[in-house]
């Protein structure tokens, strides 16, 4: 039986349905970290004509799609595979290397772990400390690495902390790992709300260093959960052959292909996100810094990490307060290293954004 104190992730909109009586099409989900200009117009005006499509199978090697993402992201063709999502591709990855002893950050995405785990390997976490606003000591981290560790997982940028690698600190990280054979995971699917993604993303590293593989989807960014689409880029012929020996094949459908292909090539689109994330994110970073009841952690993504300071209020409090204004924010209080006075938000449009200000005032 489901109850009021439970947690919730952004997709669980049927839930929040049935605890709280409203309707999903009525909830604006400032948890689910996903592009507020919705699908890109191109796809949404050329989709429809390309409905044939679902008649035939799709190219097996998906030659056209991953031409696209080549001219997206500049990385090597030989490079890129993809998959049904970016979580299809962690769950290859993690099953093809089989890592014993794993380093992931603290707090951070769960289904790293859990596909850890689930290949029969440890995790062990690298704390990202609160008094540093959650961003990563690079020296420190390369002094953890050691023989016995096979894999390091990066979140870059991290959620729900929001805080970032840079490329020159990546290299460190990588030499470090290099040393000790430890293979790097690092996945990029927030990198481009970032104000200069080319300041932060992995991508052309992997033409440098063969123990890193680069993760990226379409889910947040292009606001495609649906279409079950990721990348992967790496170059180690190695790996990418194993993985290809163990992936199904077809595990993208031809909509999903003719998608990918579409809104990687929508340049307007594109900046036009980057422009409303950015502008929005500002604002309520400077907002939100004024208030002597929150404190808010620097951000370069599309999210927010906000710590509740004001003694009576909790996390799950200021959760149900919004969510009975139908506005839907992330509750921290699971995330390892993290409490009940920590909530996680998106941006969304000023309109919406606005309300949420609005709501976080009746309690805050």
């Amino acid at each position: 039986m489901l109850k009021h104190k439970d947690h919730f992730h952004g997709s669980d909109l049927e839930k929040i349905e049935e605890i709280y009586g409203i309707k999903k099409e009525d909830i604006t989900s400032f948890s689910a970290n996903v592009n507020p200009l919705g699908i890109s117009p191109l796809l949404r005006e050329t989709l429809a004509s390309h409905v044939d499509a679902i008649s035939t199978y799709p190219d097996r090697d998906y030659t056209k799609l991953r031409k696209s993402i080549c001219a997206y992201t500049g990385a090597q063709f030989e490079n890129i595979i993809v998959g049904n999502g970016s979580t299809e591709l962690i769950s290859l990855f993690i099953q093809t290397t089989h890592p014993e002893k794993a380093l992931i950050l603290g707090p951070t995405y769960s289904e790293y772990e859990r596909e850890i785990a689930l290949e029969g390997g440890h995790t062990l976490y690298y704390p990202l400390k609160e008094e540093n606003n959650f961003q990563m000591d690079v020296n420190d981290l390369c002094a953890q690495m050691k023989d016995g560790l096979d894999l390091l997982v990066l979140c870059n940028p991290n959620n729900p902390t929001a805080s970032a690698i840079s490329r020159k600190d990546m290299r460190k990280i990588l030499d470090a790992a290099l040393q000790f054979g430890i293979a790097v995971m690092v996945d990029e699917t927030y990198a481009e709300f970032a104000p200069d993604d080319r300041k932060i993303s992995s991508i052309p590293l992997t033409n440098n260093y063969n123990n890193l593989i680069v993760l990226r989807g379409i889910s947040k960014f292009f606001a495609a959960p649906g279409l079950r689409l990721g990348y992967a880029v790496t170059g180690n012929p190695d790996l990418l052959k194993y993985i290809n020996t163990k992936k199904n094949p077809w595990t993208i459908n031809s909509l999903a292909e003719i998608a990918g292909c579409i809104m990687f090539s929508d340049k307007e689109y594109i900046e036009k996100t980057r422009t409303l994330i950015t502008t929005e994110r500002e604002r309520l970073l400077s907002l939100l810094s004024s208030w002597d009841t929150v404190k808010v952690y620097p951000s370069c993504t599309n999210f927010i990490l906000m710590k509740i300071l004001k003694e009576d209020v909790t996390s799950d409090m200021l959760f149900d307060c919004c969510i009975r204004r139908g506005l839907m924010i992330r509750d921290c209080s699971t995330f390892p290293f993290l409490d009940s006075s920590y909530v996680r938000f998106c941006v969304m449009s000023p309109e919406k954004n606005d309300e949420l200000m609005k709501a976080f005032k009746e309690l805050l």
